[in-house]
């Protein structure tokens, strides 16, 4: 931080030059971080996919077993009650 306070403050062309290079090189630069990012990025999102389609829709799945069994076990148990006979 003291190398950037020290190219300020003293020389003005310095400043600018720094700052022009900037401007000129940010889009270069970006650019070539972008290519390398956009393929990482789309990694993880298929990954992610892969992810919720194998993991998370099992577990979607067990659950809507898991409400299946809980009605019909209060069904029976309504019925049960209905007929009078103690439930077990």
């Amino acid at each position: 931080m003291a190398l950037m306070d020290e190219m300020f403050k003293g020389n003005l062309a310095t400043g600018m030059v720094v700052g022009l290079g900037a401007v000129l090189f940010a889009p270069t630069i970006f650019q070539t971080v972008g290519r390398v990012v956009r393929p990482a990025a789309k990694a993880v999102i298929k990954s992610s996919l892969v992810f919720y389609r194998e993991t998370l829709s099992e577990i979607g799945e067990m659950a809507g077993d898991l409400v299946a069994e809980a009605k019909a076990e209060l069904e029976q148990e309504a019925k049960t009650r209905r007929e009078g006979t103690p439930v077990a």
